[in-house]
């Protein structure tokens, strides 16, 4: 099977959603979604679903400092899910994978799965980004290094981990 590495999280019946950017869009294509059509057209996932939505903008994280980006709460608040397209609307995604161009701390994406979860509570959600930032580390080994790990809540924030 080709893409082993990531058959785990793309299985066959994954919906891939992409997340939004900072500012709700009516129309054009932004970095997510261009890379949830990609994964797709390599045969990664089911379908591509513009599931998410924000409905009002929020402070784009990677021009804020760290105490100014946008908490989960206000990414929750901002997020909507649309009604489900005529052909999913008998059968909802039984796996969603939100997809995501950059993680840092995972509010965004930890926001995202959570109001999708509101929506399809028997969902299993997980997350892919193809970039995790690393912050300041003194040494890096290998940029290229892919991972599997988890974003949760502890403390009043996210953790990600690693």
């Amino acid at each position: 099977m080709p893409h082993e590495v990531l058959a785990g999280l793309f299985a066959k019946d994954a919906v891939l959603v992409p997340v939004p950017g900072s500012k709700p869009t009516d129309v054009g294509i932004w970095a997510a979604e261009r890379l949830a059509v990609a994964l797709h057209g390599v045969g990664l996932g089911q379908s591509v679903w513009a599931g998410l939505q924000r409905r009002f903008p929020v402070r784009k994280s990677a021009t804020a400092l760290n105490a100014e980006r946008p908490a989960v709460r206000q990414h929750y608040q901002s997020f909507a899910v649309p009604a489900l397209p005529q052909a999913m609307a008998f059968a909802p995604p039984h796996r969603i994978v939100l997809i995501d161009d950059v993680i840092t701390k995972g509010r965004t994406i930890f926001a995202a799965a959570l109001r999708l979860h509101e929506a399809f509570p028997h969902a299993d959600i997980r997350a892919f980004a193809l970039v995790r930032t690393l912050g300041f580390l003194p040494d890096v080994v290998d940029a290229m290094d892919p991972c599997q790990g988890v974003v949760r809540w502890a403390g009043g924030d996210t953790r990600r981990d690693p």
